[in-house]
């Protein structure tokens, strides 16, 4: 029993700090966190000042997610452990019925709660992101909200006539030409000059587009 202790407090102190990495992770996504992680082999012996690591620190945390463990005073040895992570949170759900290019209301969605894990890649979690924006196609209610459900006003349509600012060192010029895309506010833009040169842009406003020398 004496020499059973220390094994049991190594994985503990391994459990305890990759649940903490998890959580500093996790924590800022949403309300409310649960973490599970289970537990190493026994097969693979203690871990000495075990140091947890994200093998992708980038990518989301979704349901399952493996964690690397290195260990020893060098950490040249490492480990893998598995664990469970559910963030409660709340996300932007359609409340009614929205059509092909309608401008999205407060009123037409709403705030749902949930597992933000099990949402689908590209939720929008803020009503501030959604309120204003254009819906890209027919929204049915209750529909998870995603960023390519909604786009920006266009302010650039193409084959329209815009104005093309350039701006430098010392010179501002104004030029007009033609729109080759459509944009909203910020999107960059290709437009056709009349001597057929072809610039790309960022939309600054109706009909507008700024190129940076």
């Amino acid at each position: 029993m004496a020499l059973a202790l220390p094994s049991a407090a190594n994985e503990r102190l391994m459990l305890e700090r990759v649940q903490a990495l998890l959580y500093e992770r996790a924590s800022t996504l949403g309300e409310e966190v649960v973490i599970e992680v289970s537990p190493p082999s026994a097969r693979l012996g203690e871990c000495e000042n075990p140091t947890p690591f994200l093998p992708n620190p980038e990518a989301e945390l979704r349901s399952r997610v493996s964690v690397g463990v290195r260990c020893g005073e060098d950490a040249r040895q490492v480990r893998y452990l598995q664990a469970s992570v559910e963030v409660v949170g709340r996300y932007v759900e359609v409340a009614k019925r929205v059509e092909r290019g309608q401008p999205l209301r407060e009123s037409d969605l709403t705030l749902a709660r949930g597992n933000l894990g099990r949402l689908p890649g590209g939720t929008v979690m803020a009503l501030e992101d959604a309120i204003g924006q254009h819906a890209t196609r027919p929204l049915a209610p209750g529909q998870t909200l995603q960023e390519h459900h909604v786009q920006s006003p266009r302010l650039v349509y193409r084959r329209d006539s815009v104005q093309v600012e350039a701006a430098g060192t010392g010179f501002r010029v104004q030029r007009e030409g033609e729109a080759i895309d459509e944009g909203g506010m910020g999107d960059s833009v290709r437009v056709r000059l009349p001597d057929r040169l072809i610039l790309e842009g960022r939309v600054v406003g109706p009909g507008r587009v700024s190129v940076d020398f």
